[in-house]
């Protein structure tokens, strides 16, 4: 079987985040080969990078993207070369209980989250022909991977790749934790904890289905005046602000309080932001073992949830195109989700640009 070589991003155990020459195999049954436009940089990323999540294989990185398709493998019937893809991580496995009772997003039979194709092998290799694992099955801060056919959506040509990349997961993550996860309805209050790239896509999300009012809370007025921007209609500083106190003061207490950063101390405190009934929807991934505390008692008593909601609980062949709709027709702002454009050789470069907590996103360009 042919192979091509390229440049990636790839974090190993023992060496830290690099740049390395990998080698690529053609695609196999059920497989695309896709050229990569744009990834997104993504807290996901960066949390196997600090050691938040551990990694004991070397992983090309990268998991939010975009691009075209160069090649199919036998049995592929929903692409061809020259569509333009978005990347779903999430890649089911569309047999198992939870796919077929229509909730792919809990899908028990995906080897994505243990960084490897369905068959349990990756398509790449080094230089001394040592297998290096695909991030989340994807493995996207390269040129070129080889993807299973479910990962790899098709959308409009006329979607730019960027905005593609960030459908990939950020978006798709956010809006879908307001309409899937929370399904929130319209006129309904909600506050927002933490306003990066999947923060300022659960304010756009609410702002998409009426909520109102909107609170956005975050250390940066950078990223509060941009949550403004994507509709947030009040905006605090978590440092000088008991949000708790503020939100049961002026308004009785919220209906949906979502978390995007993965904080356990903060996540804790949700339940005291919510009125009677309420729900906190937990968006922001913690580190591996991560625990928090609630109040029992005021949980039952007051009839208050907590939500867990992975990937916005979206099936990425529905809900991609459906985003990707709503953008080309001027309902979802994700331009303004945008940031820095770099190259894929300053991928470094772009983990401090998500370390400074600036809320858009770092775009990487082969």
């Amino acid at each position: 079987m042919s192979s091509t070589t390229s440049p990636a991003i790839v974090f190993d155990p023992a060496e830290g985040l690099r740049s390395r020459e990998v080698s690529l195999r053609a695609a196999g049954p059920g497989e695309v080969e896709i050229e990569i436009r744009a990834a997104g940089v993504c807290h996901s990323d960066l949390h196997v990078v600090t050691g938040d999540w551990p990694s004991d294989r070397s992983l090309v990185l990268g998991h939010e993207a975009a691009g075209v398709v160069t090649a199919t493998g036998p049995g592929v019937a929903s692409l061809k070369a020259g569509d333009h893809v978005v990347l779903s991580w999430f890649a089911p496995c569309r047999r198992c209980r939870r796919c077929v009772a229509g909730m792919a997003w809990l899908c028990t039979g995906t080897k994505a989250v243990a960084n490897t194709h369905p068959d349990g092998t990756t398509p790449f290799t080094d230089d001394q022909g040592e297998p290096v694992w695909p991030y989340l099955g994807l493995g996207a801060f390269t040129r070129r991977l080889v993807v299973p056919e479910v990962a790899a959506v098709k959308v409009p040509d006329e979607l730019p790749f960027g905005i593609g990349a960030l459908l990939g997961c950020s978006v798709t993550t956010g809006v879908g934790a307001v309409v899937n996860t929370a399904g929130v309805r319209p006129g309904e209050s909600a506050v927002v904890i933490g306003t990066g790239g999947v923060g300022l896509s659960i304010v756009m999300g609410l702002r998409l289905v009426g909520a109102d009012p909107v609170i956005a809370v975050d250390l940066s007025a950078e990223r509060l005046a941009t949550a403004r921007r994507f509709g947030a209609t009040h905006t605090l500083d978590g440092a000088a602000t008991d949000v708790a106190a503020w939100c049961q003061r002026e308004f009785g207490g919220v209906e949906y309080a979502f978390e995007a950063i993965g904080n356990p101390r903060i996540i804790g405190t949700l339940p005291d932001m919510l009125t009677s009934g309420g729900a906190a929807v937990l968006v922001g991934m913690a580190a591996t073992g991560a625990t928090a505390t609630f109040n029992a008692f005021d949980l039952a008593d007051q009839g208050k949830r907590i939500l867990g909601c992975n990937y916005g609980s979206s099936i990425g062949e529905l809900d991609i195109p459906k985003l990707a709709r709503l953008y080309l027709s001027g309902h979802l702002p994700l331009d303004d989700l945008v940031g820095r454009t770099r190259p894929l050789s300053e991928a470094a470069a772009a983990f401090d640009d998500l370390r400074s907590n600036t809320g858009v996103r770092t775009i990487l360009e082969p």
